[in-house]
């Protein structure tokens, strides 16, 4: 799928389901600021064309309060920060973007031009052993929740614990 047909289904849905309306420039800078690197391409046209927060497989966190929350957190510049907690030791630009539930989040890597993706599991093995990467682009991983491939708790296909997890 293209990006324009990537941003079209997010406005279907995000019209569909009512979500908020769209996020306005000053709200991606914000957040990019908080993060200090500059939002994926493809994020920033689906928070200002199509809706800010809601859309995806489990509802990406606003950028800014909406009223509608789709994760504890009020906004992603909250989760940001809950993340780079020195205790989950994220790399730096790696962004919580969807709460998957029970303690499992979809990360995204604002460092990266398509916007890899990645996954926190703590429940696989460790929260040191929590993080991996999906070896997914945005547009791969929009285009899996779209076709219907997303699938729901662990990613089939990540390594269940490191090798030298003691608790793996």
């Amino acid at each position: 799928m293209t990006d324009d047909e990537l941003i079209a289904a997010a406005r279907t849905h995000a019209r569909d389901e009512e979500l908020p309306r769209p996020a306005v420039p000053e709200d991606v800078a914000a957040v990019e600021r908080t993060v200090g690197h500059p939002m994926p391409r493809l994020l920033k046209r689906v928070y200002l064309e199509a809706s800010n927060g809601g859309f995806g497989p489990w509802g990406a966190v606003s950028l800014t309060d909406t009223g509608d929350w789709f994760s504890d957190c009020e906004d992603l510049a909250m989760a940001y920060r809950d993340f780079t907690d020195p205790e989950r030791g994220l790399p730096p630009g790696l962004v919580p973007l969807m709460d998957r539930g029970c303690a499992m989040w979809a990360l995204i890597d604002f460092k990266t031009a398509d916007g890899q993706m990645w996954d926190w599991d703590p429940h696989l093995c460790c929260t040191e052993h929590a993080l991996a990467p999906l070896g997914q682009s945005l547009p791969e991983w929009l285009a899996g929740w779209l076709n219907g491939t997303m699938p729901d708790g662990s990613y089939p296909h990540r390594e269940r614990a490191s090798r030298d997890c003691p608790a793996g």
